[in-house]
């Protein structure tokens, strides 16, 4: 496998790689997993598979989190459908990472690209590591210790206001009542420390004043997404992309309005954030 590296903070382009391969070979497979522990998210072109080899793969690094809002692959257990039309746009627009609404949010996520738009739907991605990193050492200190509230309801907010959106979310909402993560995580397999709130799910700062929680974290939700800590994707069919939802965020572009993109999805369960 080759590797270039996609920009300075986070990402890179795997080559000589086949997802199919690393179904079947360990050897393969480790090689992948290294590469998006060290560059958070990895990008393979070319990867021609089937839905169910993508779910094979995507079961070798974990137990599978499944998503109480999104259907799946016909034939498939695991395999979500995010898909957006002309008639039904999609809603996420907001830098996040992934279901950080659950106890145990996902520890990786991965996209294989079926039905690309012609122009626009490219998806960024930023490094909350490089973030932490690039912050002062009394700042640092004082983040570390505090936590924050994320809420399932929070994130789709715009879906529960639809007509029967209640009723059709009602399972999600009482299976993820609001949970408490720490504001500075550190990474289970690296120790890397990264900044834990995004604008999509965190609604306060448990430890301090409304108003003080507000300002903190539309400061961090800012720097988070500092231009020297992103990478973009410009999506082809068959691409696949890997990343670490502990030390990274990540925002789609929904700059394709009137055309048709799908993807395929699987999630993997991680741990308590601590």
């Amino acid at each position: 496998m080759k590797i270039r590296q996609a920009a300075s903070a986070l990402g890179a382009y795997a080559t000589d790689v086949s997802i199919a391969d690393a179904v079947t070979s360990a050897d393969a497979f480790h090689e992948v997993h290294a590469a998006v522990l060290q560059y958070q998210v990895l990008f393979l072109r070319d990867q021609d598979i089937v839905p169910a080899e993508f779910e094979a793969f995507a079961r070798q690094f974990g137990e599978v989190l499944r998503h109480p809002a999104y259907p799946t692959v016909e034939g498939t257990e695991d395999v979500q459908v995010l898909e957006s039309t002309a008639d039904k746009p999609s809603k996420i627009e907001v830098w996040h990472s992934d279901m950080t609404f659950s106890l145990t949010p996902p520890s990786f996520t991965m996209l294989h690209g079926q039905i690309i738009p012609a122009v626009g739907g490219d998806t960024l991605w930023s490094s909350a590591q490089a973030a932490y990193a690039a912050l002062s050492l009394p700042m640092q200190t004082f983040l570390q210790g505090l936590v924050a509230e994320h809420d399932f309801r929070r994130g789709f907010a715009e879906s529960l206001a639809e007509p029967g959106g209640s009723a059709r979310l009602a399972p999600g909402i009482e299976a993820n009542p609001p949970v408490m993560h720490p504001l500075v995580r550190s990474h289970p397999q690296t120790g890397a420390k990264s900044l834990y709130v995004n604008d999509l799910f965190t609604t306060r700062v448990s430890e301090l004043t409304a108003l003080e929680s507000q300002r903190l974290l539309q400061f961090l939700y800012r720097h988070i997404v500092t231009e020297e800590f992103t990478v973009r994707l410009q999506w082809q069919p068959n691409t696949i992309a890997i990343w670490d939802n502990r030390s990274t965020q990540h925002k789609p572009i929904n700059d394709f309005l009137g055309q048709h993109r799908r993807m395929h999805r699987v999630t993997i369960a991680g741990d308590r954030p601590c």
